[in-house]
């Protein structure tokens, strides 16, 4: 099906992407205007990747995909928003002014996307293992990395760039499942352990 390929593709996209701004942050590629104009699109593209996962598993993921599938969209969607604005809007603003918003109403914003995107990413990932389409190793990588990926300011970097490494992987690996999608769907079994 043409809407598996497509998301697959969002999905290979994302992991690139996840690369580019783990190097960046690593300090192993230069910050340039290109590597932080892309730098938001990670979890955009993210977004388009684990709509196609669901729509992969929705058979057999029942309420608690669906709802997986809700928290981790939100979390995702809040997360290109926190990025464009890190990369976007902050650089333009005095650093007290950036102080003031992370102290007030933005920080507490913050704070929720990442809670919103954890919980999205343990009940999406706990319906997709239910569901047994992706591969089970790629959705714990995925789950895995997330974790520490959304909490960007509260675990110290070198966690938070493996957790990326891991989400990448991840990704890249169910993206994989999605470029042949419709036909894995229709002919695993509920609940049958993927290959």
């Amino acid at each position: 099906m043409q809407l598996y390929r497509v998301t697959a593709v969002a999905g290979f996209a994302c992991a690139v992407l996840l690369i580019v701004n783990i190097t960046r942050r690593a300090g192993l590629l230069p910050e340039t205007a290109f590597t932080h104009a892309v730098a938001p699109f990670a979890p955009l593209t993210g977004l388009f990747a684990i709509t196609g996962i669901y729509l992969l598993i929705r058979r057999t993921a029942g309420g608690l995909g669906l709802a997986g599938y809700l928290l981790n969209a939100a979390g995702l969607a809040g997360a290109f928003a926190i990025e464009y604005t890190l990369h976007f809007v902050f650089p333009l603003l005095a650093p007290g002014v950036v102080a003031g918003l992370l102290a007030g109403g933005t920080g507490r914003a913050f704070l929720v996307t990442s809670v919103v995107l954890v919980a999205g990413v343990l009940v999406f990932a706990a319906a997709a293992l239910r569901a047994g389409v992706p591969p089970a190793i790629a959705v714990v990588l995925y789950a895995a990395g997330m974790v520490p990926g959304s909490l960007r300011n509260a675990v110290p970097l070198p966690v938070y760039l493996a957790g990326l490494v891991l989400a990448a992987v991840g990704v890249a690996w169910m993206a994989s499942r999605l470029w042949s999608g419709e036909r894995a769907a229709l002919t695993r079994p509920a609940g049958a352990l993927p290959s």
